[in-house]
């Protein structure tokens, strides 16, 4: 990399969110010997499971990390053949079975708490600081009002703290609303000895079986983990009746939601899945923008909250590792205004593209015609 900037060290910068853009963010800035807050209201980094894989993009999450010198890392951390992905249809028939060249690194897997830990390397981040608002404009900055009561004053404050943001109030009044589209997420441990036909189904990477307005989605990770995602289009409250630590009344009311795919090993991703999660898909506004407010930005789904279909951690997180090369290049507070500015512009022109194709691709795959589902996965897929 070129000749590290001089920086002000009277910019205090703090960062919100602990996930992969926030992380990003500060470890790019780290780089560039510049000091910043990460500040996490988990109480330790495994306080909460890390969730599945993740497939970073070449020209997205890859470039991010190349950003932060972690890329040589990332390379001998991730899984290339979970790029695979076949297609099935509801009886477990392959329909589709695309699999990586051995060279292809295109969108290759990483565990997404392996990618955790490779973002912390040296960061000290503050954990189990909860943070209730932000509050822009004041003399010397924005202050960070903290749970316990306490209060922080910072020349920036980035939210990275994902869709239920604490800090977007703080520049846009927008919430974000239900697709219509919720997934009950679920998981299968040491898939290769345990549920070996599972494995076979699956393969390397995942497997899809699509039905009307209705989806099973099964995902490999690393040490035989697979995370099962059941979509369908309900009710946001659905599931209200259900008691959520009762995996047998979950797993029952979903097999009802699929009654009509039979005795499929598909459904037997769901039979013998545990700890059953909901997770109904929420988004924002395709073009979410807002007037720039000093002190204060937002980065990741705080900012433009999509369907989770492979883009969103990718776009953090160049987001991120974007915004701390602009402010480290900033030798003073007044060009660290105009930095961010240039940065929400750039983000919001990304982002808009990129949710107006997250959005089609939701509608086509939990959609009444299966085989539109299938059509997407011809067109983007290579031959």
């Amino acid at each position: 990399m070129g000749e590290i900037q001089c920086i002000d060290m009277r910019q205090r910068i703090a960062v919100i969110g602990g996930g992969p853009g926030g992380l990003t963010f500060a470890r790019v800035l780290h780089r560039h010997g510049h000091p910043v807050a990460v500040l996490e209201r988990d109480p330790a980094p495994g306080a909460r499971p890390p969730g599945g894989m993740l497939d970073l993009h070449e020209g997205l999450g890859q470039l991010a990390l190349d950003k932060a010198g972690l890329l040589a890392e990332f390379q001998a951390l991730s899984r290339p053949e979970g790029q695979a992905m076949r297609i099935l249809e509801t009886d477990g028939t392959v329909l589709r079975d695309w699999r990586p060249r051995p060279d292809d690194r295109a969108n290759p897997e990483i565990d997404r708490g392996q990618l955790r830990d490779l973002l912390l390397g040296p960061l000290d981040v503050q954990w189990g600081r909860s943070v209730t608002r932000v509050v822009p404009g004041t003399r010397d900055g924005a202050l960070v009002h903290f749970a316990d009561g306490r209060q922080e004053t910072f020349d920036l404050v980035v939210g990275a703290d994902g869709a239920w943001s604490r800090i977007r109030p703080a520049v846009s009044s927008v919430t974000p609303h239900y697709t219509g589209v919720t997934s009950v997420e679920t998981s299968l441990d040491d898939v290769d000895a345990r549920h070996p036909d599972l494995a076979r189904l699956i393969g390397d990477g995942s497997a899809a079986a699509y039905g009307v307005n209705r989806s099973v989605v099964a995902q490999r990770g690393s040490g035989g983990h697979v995370k099962v995602y059941a979509k369908f289009r309900a009710p946001v409250d659905w599931h209200t009746h259900l008691d959520p630590a009762d995996d047998e009344a979950v797993r029952s009311s979903l097999l009802t939601l699929f009654d009509g795919w039979g005795a499929t090993p598909v459904l037997d991703l769901l039979r013998h899945g545990t700890a059953f999660v909901h997770r109904p898909f929420h988004v924002l506004p395709v073009s979410h923008t807002w007037t720039h407010v000093p002190g204060v930005t937002l980065l990741g789904d705080a900012a433009h909250l999509m369907p989770p279909l492979g883009a969103g951690a990718n776009l953090a997180m160049l987001e991120g590792a974007e915004l701390a090369e602009s402010i480290a290049a900033a030798p003073g507070p007044g060009e660290l205004d105009e930095a961010v500015r240039a940065f929400e512009e750039q983000m919001w022109a990304r982002a808009g593209k990129w949710a107006k194709i997250t959005t089609a691709g939701l509608e086509r795959l939990v959609s009444p015609d299966p085989a539109e589902a299938l059509a997407l996965f011809d067109q983007v897929q290579p031959s």
